[in-house]
């Protein structure tokens, strides 16, 4: 399939642009077409940010980073280099990548915004304390998982992908990622098992 098909099916609309192989995606993306740059994005982005959005607990940054994979992606195709076979796969790593780049930043210089409703004194109060808690101790016991570990839970839970969809992101076989999968949930529940909520 040429580029000008290619363009031709894009601007039919989202079910044939599910059609487009990863093939014709990459051929488009090496001779830098703008239109077919605009569909990859259109495609992926959606994906890389849902992925970046459930390790991190910041839509502005999930919304940056994400960004940055794609800027990413065409400095790296420009310079001759890039995905060669798997450019879903290449997404995700590098967001993978950049994402550890930035929680080293961040925990460097820990930050927390103050909520909103901080002034509010309505009657649910302590039940949005025990919430906040709850979400800072899953926050901390996820953080002190590995980055490995990271990656397998906001692939399987936070992107939805099956067990092999996971193993071809992370070139892994299926028994590695189960067995990554196991430890990752039982070091989550060992961290936040200990912490009693009332």
């Amino acid at each position: 399939m040429n580029t000008q098909l290619l363009l031709n099916n894009y601007s039919l609309g989202a079910v044939t642009l599910m059609q487009i192989s990863e093939d014709q995606f990459l051929d488009g993306l090496r001779s830098m077409d703008p239109q077919v740059i605009g569909a990859i994005y259109d495609k992926y982005f959606p994906e890389v940010y849902r992925y970046v959005r459930y390790r991190l607990n910041d839509q502005h940054a999930a919304e940056d980073i994400s960004s940055e994979v794609f800027l990413r992606l065409l400095e790296t195709v420009q310079s001759r280099g890039g995905p060669q076979a798997n450019l879903k796969g290449w997404l995700l790593s590098t967001a993978a990548h950049i994402l550890t780049d930035h929680l080293r930043r961040h925990y460097r210089r820990p930050t927390e915004a103050l909520p909103e409703d901080l002034l509010d004194r309505g009657p649910l109060a302590s039940d949005e304390y025990d919430r906040r808690e709850q979400r800072r101790d899953f926050q901390n016991a996820y953080a002190r998982l590995t980055p490995e570990q990271q990656h397998v839970l906001a692939l399987r839970f936070g992107e939805g992908y099956s067990l092999e969809e996971t193993a071809a992101v992370l070139n892994k076989n299926i028994n590695a990622v189960k067995a990554l999968q196991f430890r990752a949930l039982a070091a989550l529940q060992r961290s936040i098992g200990d912490t009693p909520y009332e």
